[in-house]
């Protein structure tokens, strides 16, 4: 069964989460949910302890531990939040910025190569694009194989204020999302951009810039003719 994690970047549940939870359940039965701050409600420090030595120096490591388990489980990963000033929410973002060292340039997780992400934003008005570039960024420094993108201006200030004409054609768009996402699984590999900016950055580890990153790429076999998404 596909295994699907959500990050919901609010705790309340309004028309992103509702959007977020139902393509979840289209998707598969196995689905696990954090809702931020609630779950993980720390600011990134800037300690580089992350960097310079491991992610296990980070004042935050326990309390994100659980996340980061789940999100290497998971075969879908959602990123969901409201369009905060044309931005994601600052419990997402601040969450996100604790996953710098996963990004290419630094120690990215093998797992996240053969993944899907979907991006989900809901505004009142604008900022959906925005808001989904700003989860979207982060998933491909991750190197996640595949991501969508879905955000909608839903005219309300609530799930229950949004139209019925509305909601219908919600549910029909992310049906069909939905049954994409299925019939990718297991089946994605990253596109040209993301092999292109790996293959950049193998150049950079080359040299070393950081130790600990240097290390990580050499005992992964990367530097020489392994791949994560092989």
């Amino acid at each position: 069964m596909i295994k699907v994690v959500v990050i919901h970047g609010q705790s309340h549940k309004g028309s992103t989460y509702h959007i977020a939870h139902n393509i979840a359940l289209k998707i598969s039965e196995d689905i696990t949910e954090f809702f931020l701050p609630n779950d993980f409600g720390e600011f990134c420090l800037g300690c580089n302890s992350c960097f310079n030595y491991s992610e296990e120096r980070c004042p935050h490591h326990k309390k994100l531990s659980t996340i980061t388990k789940a999100l290497d489980k998971a075969d879908v990963i959602i990123l969901a939040s409201p369009v905060y000033v044309m931005h994601a929410s600052g419990p997402m973002k601040a969450f996100l910025d604790h996953y710098g060292y996963r990004w290419m340039i630094h120690r990215p997780s093998e797992h996240m190569f053969k993944k899907q992400g979907v991006c989900i934003s809901t505004a009142a008005g604008s900022g959906t694009k925005s808001t989904n570039k700003d989860m979207a960024d982060s998933l491909f420094f991750w190197g996640v194989a595949k991501t969508y993108k879905f955000g909608v201006n839903v005219a309300a200030v609530n799930w229950q204020s949004v139209n019925e004409k509305k909601k219908n054609a919600i549910d029909k768009s992310i049906d069909q999302l939905a049954k994409k996402i299925i019939r990718n699984n297991g089946k994605v590999k990253p596109n040209l951009k993301t092999r292109s900016t790996f293959s950049f950055i193998r150049l950079i580890q080359k040299k070393g810039i950081l130790p600990t990153d240097a290390l990580y790429w050499k005992e992964k076999g990367w530097l020489n003719k392994d791949r994560p998404w092989k």
